[in-house]
């Protein structure tokens, strides 16, 4: 595919933590903006956000993804597709309340672009690295090849009572499974191809709406309890952690996913690197020294990182900057204190 360098972009889930940063993104970088939100009053904070955009930004209320035909208006018209729109809640017990919405939304703005978007050029998948693997206590090196087998297994076999994380990796790895085998299906009917981006846990400061730390989403929310509300206990905030990647360059990717021909039918791992929870608590601390300092005796450099992401391909095909971890938690925490959280 040529490089898609203007053009109208469609969002799903732009009144959503990642989806708000992409549609400013996008909007920032010439393109114009169509994002989907479930209901009308969920678009004023949209639009008071973007007006200084005019009418390159507008709204569509998609009332429920998982009806047939949902997105049949919203497709129509765009030259890319970025879908977001999927829960990451880890507080359910039937797995189908998290697999259900993830592969039917996506089946479903799917079949909407295949018959209604002819003028779509790319479509791309928002999965995660939980379609590639389940965080454990191996050490294990993990590229975009890989699928997370293991998380499909623990449901089979444990279902209600497998763990939060494995129900939420299910529900990733079957979307994500699901967008491909679709495209790959339709791929000699349509004019557009697919990309689908893989972060690992996303953090950053807010731009959606939200009016309380109670109200963050999932990721924000257990961010906001380590760092600034010591919910966290000592051993957690020095062993618990994986892979993280700034939301505005999570953001970043899409635009680049977006205007790199080469990107054309890959995956893509977008991770900035390795964290325990501790690292952001100590900046915090240093920064706000009334932040409590956790665990006092962690030290970096002593960290075990079980998960080795390979990001070689990103790195070479969509050459982010990325953020520091300093960056992060400074920024966050300047969000967090304009909003009187702290």
């Amino acid at each position: 595919m040529p490089a898609l360098d203007t053009g109208k972009v469609l969002v799903t889930g732009a009144n959503g933590f990642i989806g708000a940063w992409t549609c400013k993104t996008l909007l920032e970088r010439g393109f114009s903006v169509r994002g989907t939100v479930r209901n009308e009053s969920k678009a004023t904070h949209l639009r008071k956000t973007f007006a200084s955009f005019g009418d390159k930004f507008e709204v569509a209320v998609v009332e429920d993804m998982l009806e047939e035909g949902a997105f049949d208006s919203a497709v129509q018209g765009v030259d890319a597709i970025v879908h977001g729109a999927s829960p990451f809640d880890l507080a359910v017990d039937d797995p189908a309340e998290l697999i259900d919405p993830a592969v039917k939304g996506t089946t479903t703005v799917l079949t909407s672009a295949l018959k209604h978007a002819p003028t779509l050029r790319r479509f791309i998948v928002t999965s995660s690295t939980g379609a590639i693997n389940t965080p454990s206590a191996e050490m294990v090196t993990v590229s975009e090849a890989d699928w997370n087998e293991g998380a499909i297994a623990e449901i089979n076999e444990k279902g209600a009572e497998a763990s939060p994380l494995g129900k939420y990796c299910l529900s990733k790895t079957l979307a994500e499974r699901t967008a491909w085998d679709f495209y790959n299906k339709h791929k000699g009917e349509v004019g557009w191809d697919m990309v689908s981006l893989n972060p690992p846990y996303v953090f950053g400061p807010v731009l959606h709406e939200v009016d309380k730390p109670e109200k963050l989403n999932t990721s924000m929310a257990w961010w906001y309890g380590a760092v600034v509300g010591g919910s966290i206990d000592n051993e957690s905030l020095a062993n618990v952690g994986v892979a993280w990647v700034d939301v505005r360059d999570m953001a970043e990717a899409y635009t680049l996913a977006l205007t790199t021909p080469e990107a054309s039918g890959e995956r893509f791992i977008i991770s900035a690197g390795p964290f325990k929870l501790q690292d952001f608590v100590s900046i915090a601390h240093r920064l706000h020294p009334q932040l409590h300092a956790g665990n006092t005796e962690y030290n970096p450099a002593k960290a075990v990182h079980y998960t080795n992401y390979v990001t070689e391909k990103q790195r070479k095909l969509l050459p982010i900057k990325y953020r520091t971890i300093e960056e992060l938690t400074g920024d966050t925490l300047e969000n967090f204190q304009a909003r009187g959280w702290f």
